[in-house]
């Protein structure tokens, strides 16, 4: 299990961060139980190995004018490796796909877009999308309110994992 080469000092300030990436160095230290110095060293490596990929801030896409947010399912025509990586670029290339995720089953890819009105996805839809390269089916759903959308990962599902198998 990749979490399980990390040590309990890790993973909490993995968790900090997850929960506050904007907190001090010290403040995280003083949360970890660890002085400053080591903290520091231990977040640049988590850095470095990958297990921390940034920090960012968490923005309200309505108030900021993106009122409308759809799941897209995608069908490609080929799924050759060549042909998923294209779409893959092609999504990252498209300002109003902010995930794009490659799934098993009946649909090849979900995107999850956000457009600040109902004419721009649209447009997006008909323009960009559905004439892409390879795609052969689009399908949207668009969502009507939230319940749910907590970033990272739960790590008190990870602690019971690991205290389970210790």
């Amino acid at each position: 299990m990749p979490g399980s080469r990390l040590d309990e000092i890790d993973r909490m300030i993995l968790k900090e961060l997850q929960a506050d990436g904007r907190m001090t160095n010290v403040e995280l230290a003083r949360r970890v139980g660890i002085s400053a110095p080591p903290c520091l060293r231990r977040v640049r490596t988590l850095e470095e190995a990958g297990f921390i990929k940034g920090y960012h801030a968490e923005v309200d896409a309505r108030e900021l004018g993106f009122e409308v947010q759809v799941f897209a399912m995608v069908g490609l025509v080929s799924q050759a490796e060549a042909d998923l990586t294209k779409f893959e670029k092609r999504c990252q290339a498209w300002p109003l796909v902010r995930e794009c995720h490659m799934l098993n089953g009946e649909v090849d890819f979900i995107l999850k877009c956000v457009a600040p009105d109902l004419s721009t996805f649209q447009r997006f839809l008909t323009e960009d999308l559905t004439a892409a390269p390879n795609v052969t089916s689009v399908k949207t759903s668009l969502v009507i309110r939230g319940a749910k959308d907590e970033p990272g990962v739960p790590f008190d599902i990870l602690e019971e994992r690991i205290a389970r198998i210790a």
